[in-house]
């Protein structure tokens, strides 16, 4: 809080401005699911994690249950959870397939979800069951306000 106040009035001083967060950052290309995954897809792929918004709330991640590869995934439905030392929170997945890859890395070092939620903190990549799916998930905006929406009700 102090660095805060300290870069607000060097920022005052020097007459810049500065943008304080209001809520979480949101990556314009992926998809977002209301339960706070997101989805990057490419092809008949898709990476899964868990979005800036879900992190900033659990705070520091300190396990990912991951699901097994060759395991089928359902859209809505749990795949795994992310314990953090505030709470434990089942994963949804926002498409429907087959895994075929996790970040294993995320067994040595969970907080790459905190670190890195949309780059290396990424959770599985899924060969899609059906690519119709993807249109039933916000976009960008859709999940800022949303975000926004939801925040304000807290």
């Amino acid at each position: 809080m102090a660095s805060r106040l300290w870069v607000s009035k060097v920022a005052s001083h020097l007459k810049l401005s500065i943008a304080h967060r209001g809520f979480a950052s949101v990556v314009k290309d992926l998809k977002y699911c209301d339960s706070h995954e997101w989805v990057k897809v490419d092809g008949g792929s898709a990476t899964v994690g868990i979005t800036d918004h879900a992190q900033d709330h659990l705070g520091d991640v300190v396990y990912v249950e991951l699901p097994e590869v060759g395991a089928t995934v359902t859209q809505g439905k749990s795949f795994g959870a992310v314990e953090s030392v505030k709470a434990t929170s089942d994963i949804n997945s926002p498409v429907s397939g087959k895994v075929v890859e996790v970040n294993e890395e995320l067994n040595n070092s969970p907080g790459l979800v905190n670190a890195s939620p949309y780059k290396d903190g990424w959770i599985m990549k899924v060969e899609i069951g059906n690519s119709g799916e993807v249109s039933s998930l916000m976009d960008s905006d859709q999940y800022s306000k949303f975000c926004e929406e939801e925040d304000s009700k807290h």
